[in-house]
């Protein structure tokens, strides 16, 4: 059966991000549109959007090209505009998957979901940016979230990564009812994804919020890279 997949990004990538994904479901006969959200183009102005906005790009997705019956995918933070999006497409929804993602909940930003040691990186690159922006350093991004691939693989990626608005990293989104918002929902979680650290801030604490058990995939944070196989088959199954 066709399916219709919509996937959101996380932090620092463009809807190329999800390329080697994407092309693996169309060859399976499914139908994907996978985006890049305002501020995170190439050239971009960091500072030009809200979170509120980039929610706004993920429902127009979706609306101008008249989808139905979509499987909506967030990863890592884009689990934070399609908690926003949810309720404005209900009733274009299938299911929801979030892969290694955040899953809102009330009044708290990305920000405020990661641990001190990230918090602090983050104000100091937004500070010293000039735009109000982060640039992820390659060092944590090798270590924490694409462990899995060879160094040059991973330099190759890391020069692709554009700089992350801080707002979308300090901006709440309303947390969603999915009891009463009725579409199932599901948490995709790698196993090898150590870009939160395992404890009390680690992923599960999100499958836990959603209230559905983590189903595991194999490969890190970047598993879109690393086990596009895997992934795709995980989002087919979620």
């Amino acid at each position: 059966m066709t399916e219709t997949f919509v996937l959101i990004t996380g932090a620092w990538h463009g809807g190329w991000g999800w390329r080697p994904v994407t092309q693996r479901l169309r060859a399976a006969g499914h139908v994907v549109v996978a985006p890049t959200l305002p501020g995170l183009a190439d050239g971009d102005d960091p500072a030009a959007h809200s979170l509120a906005d980039v929610v706004d790009a993920v429902v127009r997705t979706v609306e101008e090209s008249d989808l139905h019956d979509v499987t909506l995918v967030g990863h890592s933070w884009g689990g934070y505009p399609i908690t926003g999006a949810a309720p404005r497409l209900a009733g274009r929804l299938r299911k929801l998957v979030y892969w290694s993602a955040f899953v809102p909940t009330e009044g708290r930003s990305l920000f405020d979901e990661v641990p001190p040691a990230y918090q602090e990186l983050f104000t100091a690159q937004a500070e010293a940016s000039g735009d109000n922006s982060v640039t992820l350093p390659f060092e944590v991004w090798q270590h924490a979230f694409i462990g899995d691939a060879p160094e040059p693989v991973a330099r190759l990626l890391h020069e692709l990564l554009v700089p992350q608005p801080m707002r979308y990293f300090t901006e709440t989104v309303a947390p969603v009812d999915f009891d009463a918002l009725g579409v199932p929902v599901s948490y995709v979680l790698g196993e090898q994804d150590v870009a939160l650290p395992p404890g009390e801030y680690g992923w599960n604490r999100f499958a836990d919020r959603l209230g559905v058990p983590a189903q595991s995939v194999a490969g890190s944070h970047e598993a879109c890279f690393t086990q596009p196989d895997a992934l795709a088959d995980a989002l087919l199954k979620a």
